[in-house]
């Protein structure tokens, strides 16, 4: 096997800064203002002892994730602090909609915190209550809405999700999105016009799902974009298609390109390119490999030894796994993406101020629910859960 140096420098291997406008960013975190953190940190989590229970998502820093109880992916995070009703406090190292999904799974004794509030998530901001309700009306007056289906990202808010319960809808993780697609298909088989798929807020995991696992087209596929007038679409494209995508997308996973994959090929001809199913149409059908982020853990950890992987999910998991795997040649599928900026936002200072403040018996930033929504999305997470024979991880 040839070795090239894969010029992915968010990991470490070396400056273009004329890559990054001007803007150094070598991809590793600076350190702790304060040397004590980590020793406050664990202070706090021993005082609490089994009081407490701390989820890490895999994108998190590391010096969040070592104080992780449990780490993984959203939705799997959220199961596992249901399964923890011993805990008074779960604290989600994570962002807001996770903390949502936590409420709504964990029990009413249950409180679950979230570090910093700012914590969000851009593609699930991209798909807001009000402006899916509008589309929804507007489904209905282009005489479609009764052929229609939504299916949820786990991306989303609770009151997203909520909204797919109470309208016939479910929610999917980028594991099982091919499982609920067909689900969605066959609610409506028997209606005249044939079913028709609602799915938000990422428009490339939809769009992916639909044409690489369920055989239909491109032109199957239109856009609605909550920004524009009937969201961009005339009535017949929405009485033609088969998929009625949202205009949104992952902020980190939206930046790969298929100019970078084609450039590891031509220098590196056997290097494995392994991505997220949020990446673009153009990536993915390029890729190697495509799956979510425990596929993507999983293939690497069986990878043989001096095998060479390019990477295209957040970076603070691809670095986690390059260290963890000196045996093998791991980089970053870009050169200058660096973190989620919103997962970043979980920072070690955060995450002490979290724990001291519930040592001194003051609850902060507890996130809830209110009662209504969260039966709602209960309603549309069941309906995921029921879905036969697939992976629930994200």
């Amino acid at each position: 096997m040839s070795t090239v140096e894969l010029p992915l420098l968010p990991l470490g291997k070396g400056k273009d800064l004329s890559a990054e406008r001007g803007v150094e960013c070598p991809g590793d975190l600076p350190a702790s203002s304060d040397p004590d953190l980590v020793a406050r940190a664990r202070a706090a989590k021993e005082a609490l002892g089994e009081r407490v229970f701390v989820l890490g998502h895999h994108y998190q820093r590391d010096e969040v994730i070592q104080f992780a109880d449990v780490t993984g992916d959203s939705f799997k995070l959220a199961r596992d602090a249901a399964a923890r009703p011993e805990a008074e406090y779960i604290v989600f190292c994570g962002v807001h909609f996770m903390a949502e999904s936590a409420d709504i799974l964990t029990s009413p004794s249950q409180k679950v915190i979230l570090p910093d509030l700012a914590a969000g998530c851009s593609m699930a901001d991209m798909a807001r209550l009000g402006q899916v309700e509008d589309a929804w009306d507007a489904l209905a007056d282009a005489g479609v809405q009764d052929q229609v289906v939504p299916i949820t990202y786990m991306n989303s808010s609770a009151d997203i999700k909520a909204f797919c319960g109470r309208n016939g809808g479910a929610v999917c993780t980028s594991s099982n999105a091919d499982a609920a697609l067909e689900w969605a298909f066959e609610q409506k088989q028997d209606i005249d016009g044939g079913a028709k798929i609602f799915f938000f807020p990422d428009q490339h995991l939809g769009r992916n799902t639909a044409v690489l696992k369920m055989g239909l087209s491109l032109e199957d596929c239109v856009v609605w974009n909550p920004l524009k007038l009937n969201g961009g679409l005339t009535v017949d494209q929405l009485r033609d298609a088969k998929m009625i995508l949202w205009k949104g997308h992952c902020s980190v996973h939206g930046r790969f390109t298929p100019e970078v994959i084609d450039e590891l090929r031509a220098k590196d001809p056997e290097i494995n390119i392994l991505v997220h199913p949020e990446c673009t149409y153009e990536v993915v059908t390029k890729a190697d490999l495509v799956g979510s982020t425990e596929f993507i853990i999983k293939t690497i950890e069986a990878a043989p030894s001096g095998s060479s992987w390019a990477i295209g999910t957040e970076l603070n998991l691809v670095k986690r796994l390059a260290d963890a795997h000196p045996d093998k040649n791991i980089a970053f599928l870009e050169k200058t993406v660096c973190f989620c900026s919103t997962m970043n936002r979980i920072d070690l200072p955060h995450l002490v101020w979290a724990l001291e403040s519930l040592v001194a018996g003051t609850e902060v930033n507890v996130i809830e629910v209110d009662a209504d929504t969260k039966r709602e999305a209960d309603v549309a997470l069941q309906r995921m859960l029921d879905l036969p024979g697939k992976s629930h991880r994200d």
